[in-house]
């Protein structure tokens, strides 16, 4: 998702996309250690995706 996209949804929204996120890069963490991820890239993509939710949460939390 786009940070202009996640900057459009309310702060409990985000809080929702963070878990699932979060919930997303944890069987993506077992899969690439059983060798059942072909696509390594989305691991690093998942991570992009949880960093860019905390920034804005923290930018909101901070104005």
């Amino acid at each position: 998702m786009d940070a202009s996209e996640l900057r459009d949804l309310t702060d409990e929204e985000l809080k929702q996309e963070l878990e699932r996120a979060l919930k997303e890069q944890f069987n993506m963490r077992f899969q690439r250690a059983t060798d059942q991820l072909p696509q390594t890239h989305l691991l690093t993509d998942s991570r992009r995706e949880i960093a860019r939710i905390k920034t804005i949460i923290r930018e909101r939390r901070d104005v």
